[in-house]
C-alpha cells in the first residue's frame, strides 16, 4: 500500500509542469559533459548513422563511418522516442501549456483556440490543416519533413546542434545559422502561417 502511494506521488511530481530552468540546467550539464568527453551534441548526424548501419556505405562514401562511435547518439534518439511515448501516454499533465495572454490572443486571430484545443489533445494547430486524413495534410507533413531533413543536412546540423553545441563552442557558422533559424521562424509565424490557416 505504501509503495503504491509513493509511486502515485512520484508520477504526480513528474507529470506536473516544471520550470524551464530545469531543462536548461540539464541541457547545460549534458553539453558540459559531452564537451569534456570531446563530443558535440546534435541529432541530425543520427540519420547518417542509421543509414550507415543499414548498409548505406555500400552505395555512397558519405555513409561510410564507424557506427560504433555514433552508438551513443543512436541510443539518445531512441531514448527520446521512448521517453516521448511514456510522457504522452502515462505522464501527461492535465494542465494546458502556459503561454502568454498576447500569444493566446494572436492564436485566436488565426482561429486556434486555447486552452480548449490543448485540453482535448489537439494541440495548437488547426487539425483541418495538419492531419493525415487529407491530401493537403499529408503534403504538409511530407513537405515539412523533407525541408527539415534537407535543411539539417545542407546546414551541416540541426537546431540543437547549432544553437546549443555550436554556440557553446563559439562557432561563427552556428551563430549565422541560428540567426537564420530565427528569421525563418519569424517569417513563418507572421507571414506564411497566417496564409496557410486563412
Amino acid at each position: 500500500m505504501n509503495l503504491a502511494v509513493n509511486a502515485s506521488s512520484l508520477i504526480q511530481f513528474i507529470s506536473q509542469p516544471w520550470h524551464w530552468a530545469v531543462s536548461g540546467a540539464a541541457i547545460a550539464l549534458v553539453l558540459a559533459l559531452m564537451t569534456w568527453m570531446g563530443r558535440s551534441f546534435g541529432v541530425s548526424t543520427t540519420f547518417k548513422a542509421f543509414c550507415s548501419a543499414a548498409g548505406g556505405g555500400r552505395f555512397s562514401d558519405f555513409f561510410k563511418m564507424d557506427v560504433r562511435e555514433e552508438f551513443w547518439r543512436i541510443a539518445f534518439v531512441i531514448g527520446g522516442v521512448i521517453g516521448g511515448y511514456i510522457a504522452t501516454h502515462f505522464l501527461q499533465s492535465p494542465e494546458a501549456v502556459a503561454i502568454s495572454p498576447e500569444t493566446v490572443d494572436y492564436l485566436a486571430t488565426l482561429g486556434i483556440s486555447y486552452p480548449e484545443a490543448d485540453a482535448k489533445g489537439i494541440g495548437f494547430v488547426p487539425t483541418s490543416l495538419f492531419n493525415f486524413q487529407s491530401l493537403s495534410g499529408i503534403l504538409m507533413a511530407v513537405g515539412g519533413g523533407f525541408l527539415v531533413g534537407f535543411g539539417a543536412r545542407y546546414g551541416d546540423g540541426c537546431t540543437s546542434g547549432h544553437a546549443i553545441s555550436g554556440l557553446a563552442h563559439f562557432q561563427l557558422p552556428s551563430l549565422i545559422t541560428v540567426i537564420g533559424f530565427f528569421i525563418g521562424g519569424l517569417a513563418m509565424t507572421h507571414f506564411i502561417f497566417p496564409l496557410l490557416v486563412g
